[in-house]
């Protein structure tokens, strides 16, 4: 066995969000968000399932906290619920949802445990879809003043604020296939959404930068695709420009260089002329990082195929064909392959910017079940952690600055549009009871805090 040891002071963590543990819809004067409206929309999600209990977190959150402890957790990430913070989307704070992050935050802070907290992570107000969502430009200055006020109250003990989680997800997959909230099919409507929830990122950092006291960081957090080509032609390559187009250079372009790519705006041309995007819009947009999240999950293969009808999360990409990687898939039927992993955070660190990188979210689905002695035997998911770690470490060797990461997820929870039948935690949770069982990728994972390094 080789073993790996990471730098002194490797941020180790594990990540949530709000809707997807939390629970309590309407506790302490919640108002209603997207996914509240969507999951109980008939057909939507998977059994019907919704988040009304999920992993019960806001109730349970101190005893949670106590189980963090226990994994020797360093860090966690979390998300506050924009609805929990203004009930409408817009308006002064209600109280008793920012006491309710601020106790979240002291028990962290008991503990040892520091809080990286997320603005946004899809749960929307739906008062603001129902003026136009993250289509209307209004939004992006709303997030702004929700952001000023959750930095008012906790930014003396939060030293990591990030503002968006996945905006690709909400743009595309709420505003064009229609697979998330709000449910819309409109891939116009998606090219504008995915610059105001820039725009908003843009406005919510500076509003950060304002509120919140010197050296604390801000930051972003992209699901960047590697996309790689399922065939050797021509054709193959043009669809790899164009799905890397919409799923990577669209939001790493104007991060980073302050403009939008060229081809992307070709090739969508046909769907919008881009006139939503306003005059000191990239300006705000490209202000400088102190961090960038990067969650990934799988590869994406990419060929040409025939015109396929019917919604898409890729505008103008009808003609362009998802492959299946051959070998090992976890229950999500993603493909495992952590050399994608190497060539994400590779690609940002050479094309872009040497910016200070951290693994956000990187986990897996397996079908799991407690075992007749009480135990989650999940050796699967130990085994696509711990190929992914080694990807992490040989960026670090090789020069990456790669600070931090994040296990997705700490407990097994609401999976979007698949509601409860997809496991990602490293804790299993007996929805009808609410226990708590470390899976044995708890333990492993306790281990590789404890040492700082994994065994190959």
């Amino acid at each position: 066995m080789t073993r790996l040891d990471f730098p002194e002071g490797f941020t180790w963590g594990a990540a949530t969000a709000a809707y997807q543990i939390e629970g309590s819809p309407a506790a302490d004067g919640r108002g209603p968000s997207i996914w509240d409206t969507f999951a109980h929309t008939p057909g939507l999600v998977a059994n019907g399932d919704t988040g009304d209990v999920a992993a019960d977190h806001y109730r349970r959150f101190p005893a949670d906290v106590a189980l963090m402890a226990d994994l020797g957790l360093p860090a966690y990430r979390f998300s506050v619920s924009w609805p929990r913070i203004q009930p409408g989307g817009k308006g002064p704070a209600n109280p008793a949802g920012l006491g309710h992050y601020a106790r979240l935050v002291d028990e962290l802070l008991s503990r040892g445990i520091t809080p990286m907290l997320t603005l946004y992570h899809w749960d929307l107000p739906q008062e603001l879809e129902d003026a136009g969502g993250w289509g209307a430009r209004d939004t992006a200055f709303r997030f702004a003043e929700y952001a000023d006020l959750v930095a008012a109250r906790l930014g003396d003990r939060v030293p990591i604020w990030t503002t968006l989680n996945e905006p690709w997800c909400a743009a595309f997959l709420g505003y064009a296939s229609g697979e998330h909230a709000p449910g819309r099919t409109d891939p116009a409507l998606s090219l504008r959404a995915a610059h105001h929830l820039l725009l908003a990122h843009g406005l919510g950092a500076s509003a950060l930068r304002s509120a919140l006291p010197a050296g604390t960081q801000v930051s972003i957090t992209l699901n960047l695709c590697a996309v790689m080509p399922g065939a050797t032609s021509a054709e193959a390559t043009a669809a790899v420009r164009r799905i890397d187009g919409l799923g990577n250079r669209l939001f790493l372009d104007p991060l980073f260089r302050g403009h939008y790519p060229v081809d992307v705006r070709h090739d969508t041309g046909g769907l919008t002329d881009w006139s939503f995007v306003e005059d000191g819009d990239l300006e705000a947009i490209s202000a400088p990082l102190d961090l960038l999240g990067i969650n990934y999950y799988t590869p994406t293969l990419v060929d040409a195929g025939p015109p396929v009808a019917g919604p898409s999360p890729w505008p103008a990409c009808a003609d362009v064909r998802f492959v299946s990687q051959p070998g090992p898939a976890t229950a999500m039927g993603w493909a495992i392959d952590a050399q994608g992993l190497r060539n994400v955070v590779h690609r940002v660190h050479e094309e872009y910017a040497p910016i200070p990188l951290m693994i956000t979210e990187n986990g897996a689905a397996f079908d799991d079940e407690l075992g007749s002695d009480g135990g989650v035997r999940d050796h699967e998911r130990i085994s696509y952690l711990r190929e992914h770690l080694a990807v992490v470490h040989e960026a670090i060797e090789s020069g990456v600055d790669l600070r931090g990461y994040f296990v997705w997820s700490l407990l097994d929870n609401f999976e979007w549009a698949y509601g409860y039948s997809k496991r990602f935690g490293i804790v299993h949770v007996d929805y009808p009871t609410q226990r708590r069982v470390w899976k044995d990728s708890a333990h492993w994972y306790r281990q590789v805090i404890s040492t700082n390094g994994i065994d190959t």
